[in-house]
């Protein structure tokens, strides 16, 4: 099984940066695909990055291109997530995520095809 440990959340203003977190126990991190969800209150979570280890392919939600950036260092078992020009609306309990077999690629967006979830670091940004 995999172990996932969020942390660099925390309030910002809007078109701050902040940068996330992943670290990942009792597996190797190269070995699955990695992702980032989000949750704000009262909505559902939601997809947000990716990325596939083997071939460094990475997937984003319309929402965040351009501004959210997911990486990997093997070598610390870690995935992060850069997050610039940060909106009000990004405000949310961000999640990590990992998915232990090959996906395809609807699949990547999709919560229920990863099998272990971190417990969540909150995010705000204040206007």
């Amino acid at each position: 099984q995999v172990q996932l440990v969020e942390s660099g959340g925390g309030l910002v203003q809007a078109g701050d940066s902040l940068r996330l977190s992943c670290a990942a126990s009792g597996r190797t991190v190269s070995s699955y695909a990695m992702g980032w969800f989000r949750q704000a209150p009262g909505k559902e979570r939601e997809f947000v990055a990716a990325v596939r280890w083997s071939a460094g392919t990475t997937y984003y939600a319309d929402s965040v291109k351009g501004r959210f950036t997911i990486s990997g260092d093997n070598a610390k078992n870690t995935v992060y997530l850069q997050m610039n020009s940060l909106e009000p609306e990004d405000t949310a309990v961000y999640y990590c995520a990992a998915a232990l077999r090959f996906l395809i690629l609807r699949q990547y967006y999709n919560r229920t095809s990863y099998d272990a979830w971190g417990l969540g670091t909150q995010v705000t940004v204040s206007s």
